[in-house]
C-alpha cells in the first residue's frame, strides 16, 4: 500500500523523513506550487553544501515537522 503524505505529519523527527515527506507531498501538488516544492526538495538534500560554500554554519535542532506543517498548511489555509 502506497504511503500517503499525511501519515508523516506529526512524525518527522530528521531531513531523512522529511525528504520523505516532501517527495509524497511534491507529487501530489501541480503547476508551479509542484516546482517550487521540487526546489525546496532539491536545496534541502544539499542544504550542506549551500552553508559550506557560503561559510555559515550549519543549523542545528531543526524542527523538520514544523517545516512539513508549514508547508503543507500553506496549501489548505484559507
Amino acid at each position: 500500500m502506497k504511503q500517503d503524505f499525511h501519515d508523516y505529519l506529526g512524525k518527522i523527527k530528521n531531513k531523512e523523513d522529511f525528504l520523505e515527506f516532501m517527495n509524497l507531498f511534491t507529487e501530489e501538488q501541480e503547476g508551479k506550487l509542484k516546482e517550487y516544492l521540487a526546489s525546496v526538495q532539491a536545496w534541502t538534500e544539499d542544504m550542506e553544501g549551500y552553508y559550506k560554500n557560503t561559510n555559515q554554519a550549519l543549523p542545528q535542532g531543526i524542527n523538520w515537522n514544523f517545516i512539513a506543517v508549514m508547508l503543507y498548511a500553506g496549501t489548505i489555509y484559507e
